[in-house]
């Protein structure tokens, strides 16, 4: 059997789960399983393999993909240069287990936002400044389309702004808005970040990463004031599949 898994920490439901086990199901892969491996501590990470399975994939969440950095033997340039992992490829060495950490958050971003672009959207908002806005952060430069980062940090860095600047101004210039936090994940579906979204109109794209619920409150904001709007779900997608290529390369 060829196991196939998650590592986080409270996972519950599971996107990439249910994506897998479908996927084994349809294509009649009998010999495969995905598991979720559930850790309270990234110190945990080691024993998952001495639970006798044949790993051959995995696949890491929040709180993980930075701290999974140091158990790998290899690590993509892209994914360093990110600073964060979400998939990692196992290979055997010369008799020893060889892990090799990739990034298909780049990947599923980048081909899920791109197509909603026209010329005028060439300056992004992104909302939030932690693990999640990584990617994006590196594909905003890979593509060269100039970034503020919202924050709401003791300290603003370079290319970060009080929530509090955001204003009718700067969202004329600003049509890209991501949102890079939890607020709206389910069960909390009545929070969203604190923007004037009075200021979003029909020439904004506003994209979530949050996919449950299908609609966040953000999401209904900016589509109320004409913006386009897509969730996270095909990003999720793209990267699952960009994940299951890497593994059977």
């Amino acid at each position: 059997m060829k196991t196939f898994g998650l590592i986080g920490h409270r996972l519950g439901y599971s996107f990439s789960r249910n994506f897998f086990t479908e996927k084994f199901r349809k294509e009649n892969l009998d010999n495969h399983e995905y598991v979720n491996f559930e850790l309270d501590s990234i110190d945990e990470f080691p024993s998952i393999f001495d639970q006798g399975k044949n790993i051959c994939g995995l696949n890491c969440t929040i709180p993980y993909k930075q701290q999974m950095m140091q158990f790998l033997d290899e690590i993509d340039p892209e994914a360093a240069q990110i600073g964060a992992v979400n998939t990692v490829k196992i290979t055997n060495k010369n008799g020893i287990r060889y892990l090799k950490g990739f990034n298909t958050d780049i990947y599923g971003f980048e081909h899920s936002l791109c197509p909603m672009l026209e010329a005028k959207h060439n300056k992004a908002l992104i909302l939030g400044t932690g693990g999640a806005s990584k990617a994006i952060k590196y594909m905003f430069d890979k593509l060269k389309i100039p970034y503020l980062s919202a924050t709401i940090e003791e300290e603003c860095f370079e290319k970060e702004i009080r929530y509090s600047q955001i204003d009718e101004q700067l969202l004329k210039e600003y049509l890209i808005i991501i949102h890079a936090t939890p607020l709206g994940t389910f069960p909390k579906v009545d929070e969203c970040p604190n923007i004037p979204y009075q200021y979003i109109s029909a020439d904004h794209v506003c994209f979530d990463l949050v996919y449950n619920p299908e609609e966040t409150l953000f999401l209904k904001k900016a589509k109320a004031q004409g913006a386009k709007t897509k969730n996270g779900l095909e990003m999720l997608h793209l990267q699952a599949i960009k994940a299951w290529e890497i593994w059977n390369e």
